[in-house]
């Protein structure tokens, strides 16, 4: 790597980079899931082919897919339903869906497809065994699946301003795994090198799933008229992704897993830092940044949302991009100054947006894939931090105000910063947001409230001599053992605390939604509410003959193609 130089300045502090405001403004990076994913699949040269098609006349029944890795194959089977539409919805309550799906640890027999067919259109309601290691379900975009196939029945290609409308043919409403529901426990799995790293068996199955959809219109089409009938083009099937609808069930995973969301952060960060202790860059790098800008220009101008905030901010995005590229093509040559890379960044910080800034910070990591994507293997962690009762009380109060300066100024007496509750609702078992001065059931919140709790404990702390063991403490107040373990792992793990009262007025929920999804690799974020989003996976990734192709992992920014 030329002119890799130390580091020039410390990572970015976690008070700048865990408060909402630019959580939620994230983009997916080289470090992201899918991304980690493919590149295996690269490597090791997987190959994915589809081992069963059995539909009636409409689509409905089952298919199979099976992805041969290294050591094991696993494989997805998918059954498609007829579905009225007045039973077509994104929300956790639907109990009915076009098309359900379970990833197969191996190859499912006839008896496991007989018994599967029962089950996991069940979802929640069905039983499953060890062998079946995630549960989805998908929904079509009815009018681009419509699009599509009746373009196909007609022996054209589908309009490709519709499908850069939508992204997707089918779209996720739930990817289970982790043992929910009685499927696999990660436990299981956990020590197989291609499931590893993190929801990589949830990456797989949504890559599956987007295999099928592809072959499923397709299927439909021939069948609505064999004799005009036209595959659809490979450019076309790259840039349909596969859509997902998530809601609140993401955002408490940020708030109870702090050791990982540390590790992913100071990834991501020590990434960043590793780019812009470049002191000089090769015209090849350079001429990659320009082509990325473009591409980056192209993909946003794809990206149109009906909420008008985020709308806003895309058009302001797309207008720093565009004074971004005039400047680091102007005479002024930033690229070919010393610590170019740095330069950009903190241009972009100085002049632009938020959301620009997060972009960029994208970009940045593509241009040296050699110094970023090794950090993938610090992204997992079994650790989980216990409480260390010999610490002082003094030693803990000094902790929360280094690193809960911002919980401290909050003031929880007034009624602003107690409005929500959160809760798991008792029919589905999902995590939801209660107006705590409206609704019943506070008395079964969820451990999400860590500022109040935080200083609740920093209250209590002046009640006992600071020599004084925080076990004494813990003694005679163990509510408070929650806060205490809370305070001592952010201590080990600075990046694992969202900087915000999750409980107050102004809690956005789906800002921590966009900042995990931007972790998985999702691009496309398009908010219904500041409760739930639909996103893009995988669009412009390599479909599976295409897996062992020199430029597999190159497909950031996802374009729309020209002609097909």
């Amino acid at each position: 790597m030329t002119g890799l130089a130390t580091d020039i300045t410390p990572l970015r502090p976690p008070a700048e980079v865990m408060h909402p405001e630019r959580m939620g403004v994230a983009f997916p990076t080289r470090l992201s899931f899918m991304r980690s994913l493919i590149r295996r699949m690269n490597r090791e040269r997987w190959r994915i082919e589809c081992k069963e098609l059995s539909f009636d006349n409409d689509g409905y029944g089952h298919a199979i897919y099976t992805a041969r890795g290294r050591d094991r194959a696993y494989s997805l089977v998918a059954f498609s339903h007829a579905l009225e539409e007045d039973q077509r919805t994104d929300r956790v309550i639907a109990e009915a869906w076009d098309a359900s799906f379970v990833l197969f640890d191996g190859i499912p027999d006839v008896a496991d497809i007989d018994r599967l067919s029962e089950q996991t259109p069940r979802q929640e309601g069905g039983r499953f065994q060890a062998s079946e290691i995630i549960l989805s379900r998908a929904n079509r975009s009815v009018r681009l699946f419509d699009h599509v196939r009746d373009a196909l029945a007609a022996g054209k290609q589908p309009d490709m301003n519709r499908i850069a409308e939508v992204g997707y043919l089918m779209r996720t409403t739930a990817v289970y795994g982790n043992g929910k529901f009685g499927v696999c426990d990660r436990e299981r799995i956990a020590g197989r090198p291609e499931f590893a790293g993190p929801f990589q068996a949830e990456m797989l199955t949504v890559y599956l799933i987007r295999c099928f959809t592809h072959d499923h219109v397709e299927y439909v089409a021939h069948r609505l008229s064999a004799e005009t009938f036209q595959p659809m083009a490979p450019a076309a099937k790259r840039f349909l992704g596969i859509g997902n609808a998530t809601g609140l069930g993401m955002a408490p995973f940020l708030i109870t897993h702090p050791e990982l969301i540390h590790l992913w952060t100071r990834a991501r960060e020590t990434a960043l830092n590793r780019v812009r202790a470049v002191s000089k860059a090769d015209a090849e790098v350079c001429h990659r940044c320009h082509d990325l800008l473009h591409r980056a220009r192209r993909h946003v101008s794809d990206w149109q949302v009906q909420d008008r905030a985020q709308q806003q901010r895309i058009s302001a995005l797309s207008r720093d991009l565009c004074r971004l590229s005039e400047w680091t093509a102007g005479t002024s040559r930033p690229l070919h100054q010393p610590y170019p890379w740095d330069g950009v960044y903190r241009w972009a910080g100085a002049e632009c947006s938020l959301e620009c800034q997060e972009l960029v910070l994208s970009l940045l990591l593509e241009l040296y894939p050699h110094e970023v994507d090794p950090l993938e293997d610090e992204l997992s962690t079994t650790l989980n931090i216990g409480i260390d009762g010999s610490m002082s009380v003094g030693e803990v109060k000094a902790v929360i105000e280094e690193n809960y300066g911002w919980a401290l100024e909050i003031d929880f007496k007034q009624a602003a910063s107690n409005a929500y509750f959160w809760y798991y609702s008792e029919d589905k078992m999902e995590p939801r947001l209660g107006q705590r001065a409206a609704e019943a059931g506070a008395d079964n919140e969820m451990p999400i409230a860590v500022a109040r709790d935080v200083e609740r404990l920093y209250r209590c702390l002046s009640e006992f001599p600071t020599a004084t063991p925080i076990a004494t403490l813990l003694l005679n107040h163990p509510s408070h053992r929650h806060a205490v373990k809370r305070v001592q792992t952010i201590m080990q793990c600075p990046y694992g605390e969202v900087q915000s009262n999750l409980i107050g007025v102004c809690c956005r929920p789906i800002d921590l939604l966009r900042w995990k999804l931007a972790y998985f690799g999702a691009s496309k974020f398009d908010p219904k509410s500041d409760l739930w989003t639909r996103i893009t996976l995988y669009q412009g990734a390599p479909l599976p003959f295409e897996l062992h192709g020199s430029d597999a992992d190159d497909w950031c920014f996802p374009i729309r193609p020209q002609e097909i």
